[in-house]
């Protein structure tokens, strides 16, 4: 999987950077998580600080264009981003550690 960054925003306010990007790809679309993983590798960054929101593919096409939020740091992004956003990316919510944390003790 071969990762394009097309368009980067700064986005100082929010602490994060609106990345548009483009993969090229030999299978099916490849998970959000693998995508995270190789855009963040690609950014240097940690995969904790990436939030892939969207990924689109045409029918029969090798390429998927998808849009990404790299965030300073992952309490930037758990700051800012929904849940629902957060447990897509396999990144844990602080309430999730929290309650887990009272769980354990």
């Amino acid at each position: 999987m071969d990762v394009d960054i097309i368009d980067e925003d700064e986005n100082p306010m929010l602490h994060r950077t609106d990345v548009r990007f483009q993969l090229t790809h030999e299978e099916a679309t490849p998970s959000r998580l693998s995508v995270r993983d190789s855009l963040a590798a690609k950014l240097n960054k940690d995969a904790s600080e990436v939030v892939v929101r969207k990924l689109d593919t045409k029918y029969g096409m090798r390429k998927t264009v998808g849009h990404a939020k790299v965030y300073d740091s992952a309490d930037d992004a758990k700051a800012v981003e929904q849940d629902h956003a957060l447990e897509r990316n396999k990144i844990e919510a602080d309430e999730e550690a929290d309650e887990e944390a009272a769980e354990e003790a």
